[in-house]
């Protein structure tokens, strides 16, 4: 399964995104892949890494790449969620990125946020879409498929 997040508005406080899920489509008409609209997401603020941006701890969204998805159990939230892993030097610098329920900037330390973004700068229904992501990604690793995140 992938998933992919679109970042479509960079504020200096925030970040929000689109996510969404590329599904293979195949009817009697047409074949192909499409990326259905999941929800929105809201990180911290996206900086420019690619021309020398420094990231700023627990401020910063994470750089641009594609990224392995599993479910762990999080101590933190007391919660099974999704974490995000990278190579050797994104898993030394960005430990520990989960995708999971917040409506602010202040309920993410660098992680993902997900659900409807009805307010500026904010999301609702964050709990919602958690639950629904994880059933969709357990679903697929019970189907034997990788998951991965590219986020653009």
């Amino acid at each position: 399964m992938e998933l992919i997040l679109e970042r479509i508005a960079k504020r200096k406080t925030y970040t929000i995104g689109h996510l969404y899920i590329r599904e293979q489509i195949a009817d009697e008409y047409s074949s192909g892949i499409e990326d259905k609209y999941f929800c929105d997401t809201l990180e911290p603020t996206w900086r420019d890494y690619a021309n020398g941006a420094y990231k700023v701890k627990g401020r910063s969204a994470i750089p641009e790449g594609r990224y392995a998805v599993v479910i762990t159990y999080s101590p933190k939230f007391k919660q099974w969620l999704p974490i995000l892993l990278g190579d050797a030097e994104f898993n030394r610098k960005w430990q520990g990125i989960r995708i999971h329920a917040g409506n602010t900037v202040k309920d993410t330390e660098g992680c993902i946020l997900v659900g409807k973004n009805k307010l500026v700068g904010q999301l609702v229904d964050s709990r919602t879409c958690v639950r629904s992501l994880k059933q969709k990604i357990v679903e697929a690793k019970d189907n034997g498929e990788a998951v991965w995140l590219t986020v653009r």
